[in-house]
């Protein structure tokens, strides 16, 4: 084998190892603050922001003292319920919308869709005084109804997206059952919902996600009543605000940190189950271009 023939064959393997270097790389860096939660959570009072990621005394019972300071159930299971009524209205009212942009031929379709799109460029801080005076006129602010009550109305960016895996399903199969004397609302439920499982699956999860990481929602229409009322977002912020020695606290962040780490698993595994929907949907989208 001539020197030549030796670094064409070598030279793969050179660039396929610096790949694989700057892929570990940037996996180490985008997991650091996972690891360091981690240890905080196991530290002591005093050593939890000393940046170390293996703790001086390992404190396990941190976690279980977690749940006698702070009622973490009733949070998590706030958030679950708000979390799922959110994302299955949002998802279930966007694709209505979607479906008759898709399907339905009619004068200015074009525009209308285009003036839902526009809606996409308002900032929330825009329409968050509104929609405040609107659930405060009937007397629902303090209670979670706001939090998903809004998703009734389906969502642009979701409108969009379905709308955009209901043009790539045939329509001569929706001719065919019009034929057949199958109604509109079957057209949607019988063809349309079951061709486009992984877009129903992708903004249900993008929708949870929001959902659960919504702090200036709890904070706004929330922050009115007892602590157990609280969704996670707002009940860590006011564990912080309790534990911050400003406030008389003792600066037991490591419970904090226990409940961060806890409330973050579901996200986690709600990631691990739909990674391959969510990166079909991106293909797909992708591909229609």
């Amino acid at each position: 084998m001539t020197a030549v023939q030796h670094r064409v064959r070598e030279a793969p393997r050179v660039s396929k190892l610096v790949r694989w270097l700057i892929v570990g790389a940037l996996s180490l860096l985008f997991l650091y603050p996972l690891v360091w939660l981690v240890a905080a959570s196991l530290k002591r009072r005093g050593d939890v922001f000393d940046n170390s990621l293996v703790p001086a005394v390992f404190q396990p019972q941190n976690y279980v003292e977690a749940f006698n300071q702070l009622p973490l159930l009733a949070w998590i299971g706030n958030s679950l319920l708000i979390a799922i009524l959110a994302a299955g209205f949002v998802t279930l009212s966007s694709s209505i919308v979607a479906f008759g942009f898709a399907y339905f031929r009619f004068p200015g379709r074009n525009i209308l869709f285009g003036l839902v799109l526009a809606t996409m460029m308002l900032p929330g801080a825009v329409t968050l005084v509104p929609q405040y005076l609107i659930w405060n006129g009937v007397g629902l602010v303090g209670t979670s109804v706001p939090l998903w009550g809004m998703n009734l109305f389906g969502s642009a960016f979701y409108i969009f997206l379905q709308r955009q895996f209901f043009l790539g399903l045939p329509r001569e199969l929706f001719e065919a059952a019009r034929m057949d004397g199958v109604g509109y609302f079957g057209l949607f439920w019988r063809i349309a919902m079951p061709l486009s499982i992984p877009s129903f699956i992708i903004v249900f999860i993008f929708e949870f996600q929001a959902s659960w990481n919504n702090l200036q929602g709890a904070l706004v229409y929330l922050n009115f009543g007892a602590s157990e009322t609280f969704t996670v977002p707002l009940g860590i912020a006011s564990a912080m605000t309790r534990f911050s020695p400003t406030n008389g606290g003792h600066g037991d962040y490591q419970y904090v940190m226990v409940a961060a780490l806890i409330v973050t698993v579901p996200m986690l595994l709600l990631f691990a189950f739909g990674q391959r929907y969510i990166l079909d949907g991106v293909a797909t989208q992708a591909r229609k271009g």
